[in-house]
Parts: C-alpha cells; sequence; structure tokens
C-alpha cells in the first residue's frame, strides 16, 4: 500500500480551495492512503474553524468540512496514527540534541516524530519550519506547492 504523511496544513488543502489545493490534491490522487499524526485532527479543526473566524466560511461549512473529514477517514482514505509515549520521547530526544538556533513548534515535532516512528521517510507540507527540521528526524521534507 502506498501512504503519504501530510501534516494538517496539507490536509486542509484537500478540503478548502486555497493556494496549492490542484498540487496537493494531484499528489494525494497517486497515493492510497493519508496519514497524519492524531494531533492533526485537532489542527485541522482548528484550522478549518480559522475559516470561520476570518469571514471565508460559516458555521455550516465548517461543520461540512469535518464531516467529510470523518467520512474520509472512515472509508480509509485517511489514518490517524496515535501518539505514543515513543513519539513524545523521539521529540525530547530531537530538543535534548538540536543546536540553539532550532526554530521548531511543538506540534510541528510530534508530526515529525510520528511519520518516523512509523517509518515513513518523507513528509509532505508547506510549513517552511517543519521542512527545514525534518532531516533531524531522518525524514525528507517535500513541499509539492511550487515557491
Amino acid at each position: 500500500m502506498n501512504a503519504a504523511y501530510y501534516d494538517a496544513a496539507y490536509l486542509i488543502k484537500l478540503q478548502c480551495s486555497e493556494p496549492g489545493t490542484a498540487e496537493v490534491s494531484a499528489h494525494a490522487a497517486t497515493v492510497d492512503i493519508l496519514c497524519c499524526s492524531l494531533h492533526g485532527r485537532a489542527e485541522f479543526a482548528s484550522a478549518a474553524f480559522r475559516k470561520v473566524r476570518e469571514g471565508a466560511a460559516t458555521p455550516e461549512q465548517y461543520r461540512a468540512l469535518l464531516a467529510q473529514l470523518h467520512q474520509d477517514s472512515a472509508a480509509g482514505h485517511l489514518k490517524w496514527l496515535p501518539v505514543t509515549d515513543a513519539i513524545i520521547e523521539r521529540v525530547e530526544s530531537v530538543f535534548a540534541t538540536a543546536p540553539p538556533s532550532t526554530n521548531l513548534r511543538a506540534a510541528d515535532a510530534v508530526h515529525l516524530a510520528c511519520a518516523a516512528e512509523y517509518g515513513f521517510t518523507e513528509v509532505h507540507s508547506n510549513d517552511r519550519l517543519l521542512l527545514a527540521a525534518a532531516p533531524r528526524f531522518g525524514l525528507t521534507g517535500v513541499n509539492v506547492i511550487p515557491g
């Protein structure tokens, strides 16, 4: 089975028309299943709600986005990977050995550790800080959206 690890920023592009949607959708069509840390589900909900707060979506559209996410999960197109002790220990280990100049947010570190712990070699995102930190987790950061 061909799987890809997407962070929440890429997952939201599959549900909302925004810059990068076409490229991310085209890539997603090349894999059998998309995977994301369970924490990414909360991030998706937050990003979708941001659209309501900013006036780009209605509460009804927000609920429809979540319903579609749940349908995709139930259909097996999207798999949420549990955040385990091993993932948090990997996050701690990376921070313990990272140079002081490392700019890595906790949520991004969880995504990267999760992808690494579940055997991925690549992580897909357009988040520049996450992509820059990917090698610290033994991963290649991939952004299919042109610069």
